[in-house]
């Protein structure tokens, strides 16, 4: 049988969706003071590998105007922060941190530990173990960070959750279409969702040529070449890349079969 889980386990944190704090096996979300309360939770919680000074915490609480006495308003902020915490948890005090254990679980951390494995195990092909972080990853990052707040730093972190977002996509339309038949079609499907979320993104394009070219709609798999090259020289004065060339090579070789 076994024993009581080990307070670090009990450490759960959601910042994407509903905003959600289980710290040592606690819910404190009703109990932090306030929105600020709450900003300056999420704004600790997410940069808890390293410290963070006074004045780089007031402009993130208050970046549209400050309060009549800012020092002493984060300082009640930070008073009842730590009356709230486990005793240790929130250190220092002209230099802040918040210490949450190396076991604690929290979410935005889950997306990027997600979407690193998901393309290492793409890379290695293996197909199946990269479901679970892939999943994972795409899970949590199209949920809203922080709904209805409005910060530099916050929307920071929204551009990087929608490029997990994005990247997740890839791995799954790159994912579907190793395994084969009958995951041929959700790769397309995919993939062309990947198209019109990023339409800059070249991944996505040859993901797509090389769907259609397993189907056998060589003539397509040209057609999106073609939009590719024309958007990127019309908009950007570039050249598709030399991964997406070798697949057009490759495409124009069964053209002359």
């Amino acid at each position: 049988m076994s024993g009581p889980e080990p307070e670090q386990e009990r450490t759960r944190i959601q910042l994407c969706g509903r905003f959600v704090a289980r710290v040592a096996g606690r819910r404190i979300e009703q109990d932090l003071p306030g929105r600020q309360g709450r900003l300056l939770f999420a704004f600790l919680v997410v940069n808890r590998d390293r410290v963070a000074s006074r004045d780089e915490l007031t402009e993130a609480l208050w970046q549209r105007g400050l309060p009549s006495a800012p020092e002493p308003a984060l300082s009640a902020l930070l008073s009842k922060l730590r009356r709230l915490l486990p005793e240790g948890a929130l250190e220092g005090r002209s230099q802040i941190r918040l210490e949450l254990g190396h076991r604690a679980r929290v979410d935005v951390e889950s997306a990027r530990d997600g979407i690193h494995r998901a393309e290492a195990l793409i890379a290695a092909r293996d197909w199946y173990g990269a479901i679970g972080p892939t999943l994972v990853a795409y899970n949590i990052s199209q949920r809203p960070f922080l709904p209805g707040e409005e910060a530099d730093w916050i929307e920071d972190l929204r551009r990087e959750l929608a490029e997990i977002r994005v990247r997740a996509l890839e791995c799954t339309a790159r994912r579907s279409l190793g395994l084969g038949e009958p995951e041929v079609a959700v790769a397309e499907r995919t993939a062309r969702r990947l198209v019109e979320l990023s339409p800059y993104r070249e991944s996505g394009y040859a993901v797509l040529m090389e769907v259609l070219e397993r189907q056998g709609n060589i003539a397509e798999a040209l057609r999106v070449y073609e939009r590719l090259r024309g958007l990127l020289r019309e908009e950007l004065g570039a050249a598709p890349s030399p991964a997406v060339q070798r697949v057009h090579a490759r495409l124009l070789t069964h053209r002359v079969r």
